[in-house]
């Protein structure tokens, strides 16, 4: 049997080793972060109501009529009334006929595409997508494509070029590292040309754009013929945990029937469920919040380029400063925390090697002066070495 040593050194040497953070409260902008305090913006809380009295509330009064977990899968004895009731909701606030919860994002995504697609067909993704959709469209036994960032020439290239059998194209609606939007106009008419299904991951899109924070086919214009298959994220905008799929009749019954990582498992406890249906409500009727994080986005911008910070192209609160080499990354992250903030430094695998950056993502919980103060502790940052 091998040593796994080796490895773990490789990795501390290259400056590329996780650590696990021990939180000693609840997400705020104020984080007890391993007995210390530290101002966050690494959180994608993004509009501040994973500490919400109401949603707190909510799910107390959850885990008073329901108890602490759900018992069982949603298809044995776990698919509880309060279960049904936010899917329907979420399925009135896509604008699509049925929503079907899943446990996690990466479940929904892998339970989408493995249920969909198998040997004979094709699954195009763009490089950047996360994990979870490419490791979707492994498991499928499908044919995996990977096109070059928000390419259309690109992809449309590999898809004239694909064999017989259904395709698929899968796609982050807001990318996770870079904070920049997919050209969803693009891919949903190159979608319906090559007759192929088109699949959102919006798990960092909804909440935060599109009408009443719809996401980023809403921000489009785009409706469910366009976008038949979406895929949100509850944990993050929303607050609290788990995931969705929106979309038509026979596909949330086709997910029901065949998606293992639906079927396989144990339901989300419906007192969270109850807490999700609170933040549904707050995020649909406090657009304050929204209007304050787009706020806090222009602010950090234009600060930032006034220190010379190297951005992305990306007007969501996913703010990425370019740092070039993990050590680099760390290093920023280290003297942010020592000044009392904390700010992930994000390496490869996770991005490409050469692009480790700060990973700045902004709250509608954050105030202004507390975006100063980030905005100040970069502009001391060491950035005289080379890239």
């Amino acid at each position: 049997m091998r040593s796994l040593e080796p490895e773990l050194e490789r990795r501390r040497a290259a400056h590329l080793y996780r650590r696990r953070r021990v939180l000693g409260g609840a997400q705020s902008p104020l984080l007890q972060v391993d007995g210390k305090p530290l101002l966050s913006f690494c959180s994608n809380d993004y509009l501040g109501l994973a500490n919400h009295p109401q949603v707190i509330q909510a799910l107390q009064r959850g885990a008073e009529r329901y108890g602490a977990g759900s018992g069982s899968a949603h298809l044995v004895s776990g698919h509880s009334a309060a279960h049904h009731a936010l899917e329907e909701e979420l399925a009135a606030f896509t604008g699509r006929p049925r929503a079907l919860l899943y446990s996690t994002g990466y479940m929904a995504n892998q339970g989408v595409i493995t249920a969909l697609m198998g040997r004979g067909d094709t699954v195009f993704e763009d490089r950047l997508n996360h994990a979870s959709l490419i490791d979707g469209g492994l498991l499928s036994r499908a044919d995996l494509k990977r096109y070059p960032h928000n390419n259309i020439a690109a992809l449309a290239d590999q898809m004239t070029r694909r064999l017989d059998g259904e395709a698929l194209v899968a796609v982050d609606g807001v990318f996770s590292m870079d904070g920049d939007l997919a050209p969803l106009p693009e891919l949903a008419r190159l979608c319906q040309a090559q007759d192929a299904w088109l699949m959102v991951d919006d798990a960092h899109g909804i909440g935060v754009l599109g009408r009443d924070g719809r996401g980023s086919v809403d921000h489009f214009g785009l409706d469910p013929q366009a976008v038949p298959i979406l895929m949100g994220t509850l944990g993050k905008a929303f607050g609290t945990f788990g995931a969705f799929v929106a979309g038509s009749e026979a596909l949330i019954e086709t997910l029901i029937q065949q998606s293992r990582s639906y079927i396989y498992t144990t339901a989300l406890p419906p007192a969270v469920a109850e807490a999700t249906r609170a933040s549904l409500r707050l995020v649909q009727e406090e657009s304050w919040r929204r209007e304050h994080l787009q706020q806090l986005i222009a602010r950090f911008r234009a600060g930032a380029s006034q220190l010379g910070l190297e951005l992305m192209p990306s007007e969501t609160p996913i703010q990425p400063i370019l740092a070039g080499s993990a050590e680099r990354a760390v290093g920023w992250s280290q003297a942010l925390e020592s000044e009392g903030m904390l700010v992930t430094a994000i390496r490869p695998p996770t991005v490409p090697t050469g692009s480790a950056r700060l990973r700045v993502t902004l709250s509608a919980s954050h105030s202004f002066e507390q975006l100063d103060r980030l905005l100040d502790a970069l502009g001391r940052l060491d950035r005289e070495e080379a890239v």
